[in-house]
């Protein structure tokens, strides 16, 4: 029951009230409570440290991904993760175009299925590049031909190697491809309102740009949800790095194409001699015919040899290493 005042009470309030020693606005704030907002229909599941574990893995992945996809392509590639947020799998499919290209791919030994999502203008400018164009991307989408899958297929198989070795700080996973569609809607990975973590890179190869997706249903990585955060990650990657992480960095190094050429030799002519010349002058050079040329690798000398010819094209045979005060 409310508690009743006396009369000797009431006269005592309205007496503070008038003579302003009582705050009526005080009270008003101290009673208010504070409420947060909580849609039970979108209910977190992944902390903010977790989500921040998964941005520090594929923060990693994408600058892995940088370095794999620059040599594939031959081309100048940035990639940089633009968000991590949790939404439920029916919003996840319904931000994407149709068609579209979807990975389906797997994390063993978690059970289920993950989405990793390429947007069509930059795997048409990927596939352009990888089959000798200037990396065009189409005017209008449409779905991949049968060539234009295999050629797909391989570039998955570096995109997965590399999100393995990112994820291999944190957990040891094996990345299986599973398979490839088009259409958002015939992806069913998940139920419509199951809480997922969607991870959104922006990529740009050469002028070309356009966004990743990966998508992780949460029930698949609740196994491993406690490793997910900053403070294990760390303590993860301060740890002795394993053997077959070194031959796998030893294997990824070893593809990487770098570039070769030679320096017949040198000259110095003068402004008035360089304004004057025509074709089919001779520009006389400090090296003798039967001198070492220089090979280099990138800027740096690193050889010596003789140039020469196979069947209908110039060589040079690696003589020796350059002195050291060439490198």
């Amino acid at each position: 029951m409310p508690e009743i005042l006396s009369q000797d009470e009431i006269d005592a309030l309205l007496e503070a009230l008038s003579s302003g020693t009582l705050d009526v606005e005080a009270i008003k704030q101290k009673e208010t409570k504070k409420i947060k907002v909580y849609d039970f229909k979108r209910p977190d599941k992944f902390s903010k440290d977790q989500i921040r574990g998964l941005q520090m893995i594929h923060e990693s992945f994408a600058r892995l991904l940088t370095t794999t996809l620059s040599a594939r392509v031959r081309s100048v590639v940035q990639m940089k993760v633009v968000s991590v947020d949790q939404v439920t799998y029916e919003e996840f499919t319904r931000s994407l175009l149709n068609p579209t290209v979807l990975v389906l791919f797997s994390l063993e030994p978690l059970e289920g299925t993950s989405i990793l999502e390429i947007n069509p203008s930059l795997i048409f400018a990927i596939i352009d590049r990888l089959l000798g164009g200037r990396g065009e991307p189409l005017r209008k989408p449409r779905e991949l031909t049968d060539i234009e899958v295999t050629v797909v297929r391989r570039l998955i198989d570096d995109f997965l190697s590399v999100l393995e070795e990112a994820w291999g700080h944190v957990v040891e996973l094996k990345l299986r491809f599973e398979g490839l569609e088009t259409n958002p809607q015939f992806v069913q990975i998940a139920p419509p309102n199951d809480m997922t973590a969607v991870v959104t890179l922006d990529a740009k190869v050469g002028d070309i740009e356009g966004m990743i997706n990966l998508c992780f249903p949460y029930f698949i990585l609740e196994p491993i949800v406690s490793k997910l955060s900053a403070q294990y990650w760390f303590s993860a990657i301060r740890k002795e790095t394993p053997p077959e992480m070194l031959e796998n960095l030893k294997r990824r190094l070893e593809r990487v194409r770098i570039p070769v050429s030679v320096e017949l030799g040198t000259s110095s002519i003068t402004v008035e001699e360089l304004l004057n010349l025509d074709v089919g002058d001779v520009i006389l050079l400090n090296e003798k015919v039967n001198s070492l040329v220089s090979i280099k690798v990138g800027e740096r000398v690193k050889f010596k040899g003789k140039v020469g010819t196979v069947g209908r094209k110039l060589a040079v045979r690696v003589e020796s290493l350059a002195a050291e005060e060439e490198f």
